[in-house]
Protein backbone atom coordinates (compact mmCIF):
# COMPACT_ATOMS: atom_id res chain seq x y z
CA UNK A 1 0.00 0.00 0.00
CA UNK A 2 2.87 2.41 0.70
CA UNK A 3 4.30 1.84 -2.65
CA UNK A 4 1.08 2.88 -4.45
CA UNK A 5 0.72 6.24 -2.22
CA UNK A 6 4.56 6.83 -2.77
CA UNK A 7 4.52 6.32 -6.33
CA UNK A 8 2.57 9.21 -7.47
CA UNK A 9 4.25 11.96 -5.16
CA UNK A 10 7.41 10.80 -6.62
CA UNK A 11 5.62 11.13 -9.96
CA UNK A 12 5.03 14.25 -9.66
CA UNK A 13 8.26 15.45 -8.57
CA UNK A 14 9.92 13.84 -11.93
CA UNK A 15 6.78 15.65 -14.16
CA UNK A 16 7.69 19.19 -12.01
CA UNK A 17 11.47 18.82 -12.97
CA UNK A 18 10.71 17.42 -16.37
CA UNK A 19 8.61 20.78 -16.85
CA UNK A 20 11.56 22.66 -15.33
CA UNK A 21 14.15 21.44 -17.87
CA UNK A 22 11.88 21.57 -20.96
CA UNK A 23 11.21 25.02 -20.25
CA UNK A 24 14.83 25.84 -19.59
CA UNK A 25 15.45 24.02 -23.54
CA UNK A 26 12.70 26.18 -24.53
CA UNK A 27 14.59 29.34 -23.97
CA UNK A 28 18.06 28.33 -25.32
CA UNK A 29 16.16 27.23 -28.12
CA UNK A 30 14.09 31.24 -27.94
CA UNK A 31 17.63 32.45 -27.18
CA UNK A 32 19.50 31.52 -30.39
CA UNK A 33 16.75 32.24 -32.85
CA UNK A 34 16.58 35.82 -31.24
CA UNK A 35 20.42 36.65 -30.87
CA UNK A 36 22.02 34.52 -33.61
CA UNK A 37 19.35 35.02 -36.58
CA UNK A 38 16.98 38.13 -35.87
CA UNK A 39 19.16 40.59 -33.87
CA UNK A 40 22.28 41.10 -36.05
CA UNK A 41 19.77 41.34 -39.40
CA UNK A 42 17.45 44.17 -37.64
CA UNK A 43 14.45 41.98 -37.52
CA UNK A 44 12.43 42.89 -34.83
CA UNK A 45 9.92 40.14 -32.72
CA UNK A 46 7.00 40.59 -30.64
CA UNK A 47 6.48 41.08 -27.34
CA UNK A 48 8.56 42.30 -24.94
CA UNK A 49 11.61 40.98 -26.91
CA UNK A 50 10.62 43.52 -29.67
CA UNK A 51 11.02 46.14 -27.22
CA UNK A 52 14.45 45.42 -26.00
CA UNK A 53 15.26 44.55 -29.69
CA UNK A 54 14.07 48.41 -30.57
CA UNK A 55 15.44 49.66 -27.32
CA UNK A 56 19.11 47.66 -28.73
CA UNK A 57 19.22 49.47 -32.09
CA UNK A 58 18.25 52.68 -30.84
CA UNK A 59 20.79 52.83 -28.07
CA UNK A 60 23.02 49.71 -28.41
CA UNK A 61 21.85 48.92 -25.07
CA UNK A 62 22.24 44.72 -24.11
CA UNK A 63 18.82 43.25 -24.61
CA UNK A 64 18.77 40.59 -22.13
CA UNK A 65 18.62 44.41 -19.53
CA UNK A 66 16.00 45.01 -20.96
CA UNK A 67 14.32 42.37 -21.21
CA UNK A 68 14.57 41.46 -17.73
CA UNK A 69 13.95 45.18 -16.40
CA UNK A 70 10.02 45.04 -18.24
CA UNK A 71 9.14 41.32 -17.38
CA UNK A 72 10.07 42.11 -13.84
CA UNK A 73 7.75 45.08 -13.51
CA UNK A 74 5.25 42.52 -15.29
CA UNK A 75 5.65 39.75 -12.74
CA UNK A 76 4.86 41.88 -10.33
CA UNK A 77 1.97 42.82 -11.58
CA UNK A 78 1.12 39.25 -12.10
CA UNK A 79 1.81 38.16 -9.20
CA UNK A 80 -0.38 40.78 -7.68
CA UNK A 81 -3.49 40.27 -9.81
CA UNK A 82 -3.19 36.70 -11.08
CA UNK A 83 -1.34 34.70 -8.29
CA UNK A 84 1.79 32.79 -7.43
CA UNK A 85 1.15 29.63 -9.35
CA UNK A 86 0.57 31.62 -12.21
CA UNK A 87 3.42 33.21 -11.77
CA UNK A 88 6.43 30.65 -10.56
CA UNK A 89 7.10 28.82 -13.99
CA UNK A 90 6.92 32.52 -15.45
CA UNK A 91 9.71 33.92 -13.63
CA UNK A 92 11.96 30.55 -13.77
CA UNK A 93 11.70 31.03 -17.41
CA UNK A 94 12.63 34.97 -17.76
CA UNK A 95 15.72 34.34 -15.41
CA UNK A 96 16.11 31.13 -17.28
CA UNK A 97 16.30 33.22 -20.66
CA UNK A 98 18.01 36.07 -19.43
CA UNK A 99 20.97 33.80 -18.17
CA UNK A 100 21.20 32.82 -21.24
CA UNK A 101 20.90 35.85 -23.44
CA UNK A 102 24.38 36.51 -22.30
CA UNK A 103 26.08 33.38 -22.85
CA UNK A 104 24.93 33.28 -26.63
CA UNK A 105 25.61 36.07 -26.77
CA UNK A 106 29.58 35.82 -26.07
CA UNK A 107 30.37 32.52 -27.65
CA UNK A 108 28.13 34.15 -30.91
CA UNK A 109 30.03 37.68 -30.65
CA UNK A 110 31.23 38.51 -33.95
CA UNK A 111 29.62 35.92 -35.93
CA UNK A 112 26.55 37.02 -38.31
CA UNK A 113 24.83 34.83 -39.87
CA UNK A 114 22.66 35.42 -43.43
CA UNK A 115 23.88 39.01 -43.22
CA UNK A 116 22.86 39.17 -47.18
CA UNK A 117 19.88 36.69 -46.54
CA UNK A 118 17.92 38.40 -44.13
CA UNK A 119 14.32 36.43 -45.40
CA UNK A 120 16.50 33.11 -44.44
CA UNK A 121 17.16 34.59 -41.36
CA UNK A 122 13.81 35.58 -40.43
CA UNK A 123 12.24 32.13 -41.25
CA UNK A 124 15.02 29.97 -39.48
CA UNK A 125 14.67 32.95 -36.09
CA UNK A 126 11.45 32.75 -36.05
CA UNK A 127 11.24 28.66 -36.12
CA UNK A 128 13.93 28.45 -33.23
CA UNK A 129 11.86 31.26 -31.10
CA UNK A 130 8.43 29.52 -32.40
CA UNK A 131 9.66 26.31 -31.60
CA UNK A 132 11.12 27.74 -27.95
CA UNK A 133 7.62 29.62 -26.86
CA UNK A 134 6.00 26.03 -27.61
CA UNK A 135 8.02 23.85 -25.36
CA UNK A 136 7.67 26.22 -23.15
CA UNK A 137 3.91 26.31 -23.33
CA UNK A 138 3.42 22.88 -23.94
CA UNK A 139 5.30 22.42 -20.33
CA UNK A 140 3.31 24.53 -18.18
CA UNK A 141 5.47 27.70 -18.95
CA UNK A 142 5.57 31.26 -20.51
CA UNK A 143 8.17 33.47 -21.44
CA UNK A 144 6.65 36.50 -19.96
CA UNK A 145 5.71 40.01 -21.40
CA UNK A 146 2.69 39.96 -23.24
CA UNK A 147 1.39 36.75 -22.08
CA UNK A 148 1.20 38.21 -18.85
CA UNK A 149 -0.97 41.46 -19.93
CA UNK A 150 -3.11 39.65 -22.01
CA UNK A 151 -3.77 37.36 -19.10
CA UNK A 152 -4.20 40.38 -16.41
CA UNK A 153 -6.88 41.92 -19.45
CA UNK A 154 -8.95 38.74 -20.21
CA UNK A 155 -9.52 38.27 -16.24
CA UNK A 156 -11.35 41.86 -16.61
CA UNK A 157 -12.98 42.08 -20.18
CA UNK A 158 -13.99 39.72 -22.05
CA UNK A 159 -11.06 39.68 -24.84
CA UNK A 160 -9.65 36.56 -26.01
CA UNK A 161 -5.90 36.01 -24.91
CA UNK A 162 -5.01 35.72 -29.08
CA UNK A 163 -6.02 39.10 -29.55
CA UNK A 164 -4.48 41.07 -27.06
CA UNK A 165 -1.35 39.94 -28.02
CA UNK A 166 -1.33 40.14 -31.41
CA UNK A 167 -2.74 43.89 -31.06
CA UNK A 168 0.63 44.82 -28.68
CA UNK A 169 2.77 42.77 -31.23
CA UNK A 170 1.73 44.38 -34.05
CA UNK A 171 2.10 47.85 -32.09
CA UNK A 172 5.49 46.97 -31.31
CA UNK A 173 6.90 45.98 -34.69
CA UNK A 174 5.21 48.72 -36.45
CA UNK A 175 6.96 50.96 -33.56
CA UNK A 176 10.43 49.58 -35.12
CA UNK A 177 10.09 51.57 -37.76
CA UNK A 178 10.91 54.98 -35.98
CA UNK A 179 14.03 53.49 -35.06
CA UNK A 180 14.93 51.37 -38.46
CA UNK A 181 13.98 54.01 -40.95
CA UNK A 182 13.16 50.69 -43.41
CA UNK A 183 9.78 49.17 -43.91
CA UNK A 184 11.15 46.27 -45.01
CA UNK A 185 12.31 45.46 -41.73
CA UNK A 186 9.21 46.23 -40.38
CA UNK A 187 8.02 43.82 -42.93
CA UNK A 188 10.22 41.01 -41.89
CA UNK A 189 9.11 41.80 -38.42
CA UNK A 190 5.47 40.74 -39.33
CA UNK A 191 6.84 37.78 -41.43
CA UNK A 192 8.40 36.64 -37.59
CA UNK A 193 5.41 37.04 -36.22
CA UNK A 194 3.79 34.50 -38.53
CA UNK A 195 6.05 31.97 -38.60
CA UNK A 196 7.04 31.99 -34.96
CA UNK A 197 3.02 31.65 -34.50
CA UNK A 198 2.54 28.85 -36.61
CA UNK A 199 5.91 26.73 -35.62
CA UNK A 200 4.21 27.68 -31.51
CA UNK A 201 1.03 26.33 -33.00
CA UNK A 202 2.18 22.97 -34.46
CA UNK A 203 4.82 22.14 -31.01
CA UNK A 204 1.72 22.70 -28.78
CA UNK A 205 -0.87 21.15 -30.76
CA UNK A 206 1.46 18.28 -31.33
CA UNK A 207 2.22 17.76 -27.53
CA UNK A 208 -1.20 17.30 -26.77
CA UNK A 209 -2.51 14.63 -29.58
CA UNK A 210 -3.90 12.69 -27.47
CA UNK A 211 -5.22 8.73 -28.63
CA UNK A 212 -7.37 5.22 -27.19
CA UNK A 213 -6.70 2.02 -26.95
CA UNK A 214 -9.26 -0.37 -26.72
CA UNK A 215 -7.17 -3.69 -25.03
CA UNK A 216 -8.75 -7.29 -24.79
CA UNK A 217 -6.37 -9.78 -22.56
CA UNK A 218 -7.48 -12.20 -20.21
CA UNK A 219 -4.75 -10.33 -17.58
CA UNK A 220 -7.14 -6.99 -18.36
CA UNK A 221 -6.82 -5.86 -14.26
CA UNK A 222 -2.80 -6.62 -14.32
CA UNK A 223 -2.83 -4.44 -17.37
CA UNK A 224 -5.17 -1.61 -16.12
CA UNK A 225 -3.08 -1.79 -12.53
CA UNK A 226 0.00 -1.33 -14.26
CA UNK A 227 -0.97 1.51 -16.62
CA UNK A 228 -2.76 3.15 -13.29
CA UNK A 229 0.69 3.51 -12.19
CA UNK A 230 2.62 4.52 -14.82
CA UNK A 231 1.67 6.50 -17.03
CA UNK A 232 -0.61 7.27 -14.56
CA UNK A 233 -3.59 6.84 -16.49
CA UNK A 234 -7.30 5.44 -15.85
CA UNK A 235 -9.03 2.35 -17.49
CA UNK A 236 -12.43 1.77 -18.08
CA UNK A 237 -13.52 -1.86 -17.81
CA UNK A 238 -16.28 -2.27 -20.56
CA UNK A 239 -18.28 -5.52 -20.38
CA UNK A 240 -18.30 -7.22 -24.06
CA UNK A 241 -19.05 -10.45 -25.94
CA UNK A 242 -17.38 -12.00 -29.57
CA UNK A 243 -20.00 -12.63 -31.43
CA UNK A 244 -18.15 -15.66 -33.21
CA UNK A 245 -17.24 -17.28 -29.99
CA UNK A 246 -20.01 -16.19 -28.07
CA UNK A 247 -17.29 -15.88 -25.21
CA UNK A 248 -18.05 -12.87 -22.54
CA UNK A 249 -14.65 -10.96 -22.34
CA UNK A 250 -13.95 -7.37 -20.32
CA UNK A 251 -12.30 -4.68 -22.65
CA UNK A 252 -10.79 -1.97 -21.37
CA UNK A 253 -10.88 1.28 -22.52
CA UNK A 254 -7.85 3.87 -22.16
CA UNK A 255 -7.61 7.64 -23.12
CA UNK A 256 -3.89 8.91 -22.90
CA UNK A 257 -1.23 11.58 -24.69
CA UNK A 258 0.39 10.33 -28.12
CA UNK A 259 3.76 10.49 -26.15
CA UNK A 260 2.78 7.74 -23.70
CA UNK A 261 1.48 5.48 -26.16
CA UNK A 262 5.32 3.59 -26.69
CA UNK A 263 5.27 3.08 -22.72
CA UNK A 264 1.42 1.33 -23.00
CA UNK A 265 2.61 -1.15 -25.82
CA UNK A 266 5.61 -2.19 -23.63
CA UNK A 267 3.84 -2.56 -20.46
CA UNK A 268 1.30 -5.27 -22.59
CA UNK A 269 3.62 -6.92 -24.70
CA UNK A 270 5.99 -7.46 -21.33
CA UNK A 271 1.89 -8.70 -19.41
CA UNK A 272 0.17 -10.52 -22.03
CA UNK A 273 1.98 -10.67 -25.66
CA UNK A 274 -1.35 -12.21 -27.15
CA UNK A 275 -3.57 -9.25 -25.96
CA UNK A 276 -5.93 -8.08 -28.71
CA UNK A 277 -5.09 -4.36 -28.72
CA UNK A 278 -6.47 -1.27 -31.06
CA UNK A 279 -5.42 2.22 -31.40
CA UNK A 280 -6.73 5.39 -32.49
CA UNK A 281 -6.77 9.54 -32.63
CA UNK A 282 -8.69 11.43 -31.10
CA UNK A 283 -9.89 14.68 -32.18
CA UNK A 284 -9.61 16.21 -28.01
CA UNK A 285 -10.01 14.84 -25.21
CA UNK A 286 -11.08 16.73 -21.93
CA UNK A 287 -10.93 16.66 -18.25
CA UNK A 288 -8.56 15.63 -15.44
CA UNK A 289 -4.93 14.99 -16.95
CA UNK A 290 -5.87 16.34 -20.37
CA UNK A 291 -7.33 19.79 -21.36
CA UNK A 292 -9.74 22.22 -20.12
CA UNK A 293 -13.23 22.69 -21.80
CA UNK A 294 -12.76 26.59 -22.61
CA UNK A 295 -15.99 27.48 -24.34
CA UNK A 296 -18.46 30.60 -23.52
Amino acid sequence: MKTIVNVPSRQNTMRELRDYLMIALGMVLYGIGWTVFLLPNDITTGGVPGIASIVYFATGFPVQYTYFAINFILLLLALRVLGWKFSVKTIFAVFTLTFFLSIIQKLTEGVVLLHDQPFMACVIGASFCGSGIGIAFSNNGSTGGTDIIAAVINKYRDITLGRVMLICDLIIISSSYFVLKDWEKVVYGYVTLYICSFVLDQVVNSARQSVQFFIISDKYEEIAKHIQVYPHRGATVINASGFYTGKEIKMLFVLAKKRESTIIFRLIKDIDPNAFVSQSAVIGVYGEGFDKIKVK
